[in-house]
């Protein structure tokens, strides 16, 4: 039975087992949220955060996998289709950062390149292995690469906007706590 079989169990758990199972897919979202904020706020690529980022996903799709492996033979199967698979991706990741794509490519460019071969790599693991929570973080994962590239191209209306929505806040602030003082 994979992960698929298993999205709707039969008998309900604990809320510490729940959240032990989908603590490292929450974990894989929230570094990658945290490299997309790094990414997004510095401007700098983070090549070897992304390098880092394939591995604890290889491990955390062998675990998954492990169950609905079997015994011996596939989960050998599984330890090196997830080798294969993760090392394929992180020469496909050092491909683009050679001399010779870092020419005509800049800091941005390689950034969201770098992390949408991560995506691709999560969901078509997540599909390998049967994982849709893997699926899932690969998806998430490939919907930050525009979001990215949205929040670089809009960063001076998202900040007039807040500063308007703030703005218009304390200025209600301001009128309620003036009129509760006249009440008086």
């Amino acid at each position: 039975m994979t992960e698929f079989d298993d999205a709707y169990p039969s008998e309900p758990s604990s809320l510490k087992e729940f959240w032990l199972r989908e603590l490292p897919y929450l974990l894989i979202l929230a570094l990658t949220l945290g490299g997309v904020a790094y990414i997004s706020m510095s401007r700098q690529p983070l090549v070897g955060y992304w390098e880092f980022m394939a591995l604890v996903i290889a491990v955390v799709c062998i675990a998954a996998g492990w169950s609905s492996a079997g015994e011996g033979a596939g989960r050998w199967r599984l330890i090196w289709t997830q080798a294969l698979h993760w090392g394929a991706f992180l020469v496909a990741m050092n491909l683009v950062l050679l001399p010779s794509v870092q020419a005509i490519a800049d800091t941005d460019t390689t950034s969201l390149t770098i992390l949408l071969l991560l995506a691709l790599g999560a969901f078509i693991a997540g599909v390998h292995i049967g994982s849709w929570r893997m699926c899932a973080n690969g998806v998430v994962m490939a919907l930050c690469v525009p979001a990215i590239a949205w929040l670089d191209q809009s960063a001076l209306f998202i900040a007039l906007v807040v500063i308007a929505l703030a703005g218009i806040g304390f200025a209600f602030l301001w009128w309620r706590r003036e009129k509760r003082v006249d009440a008086i």
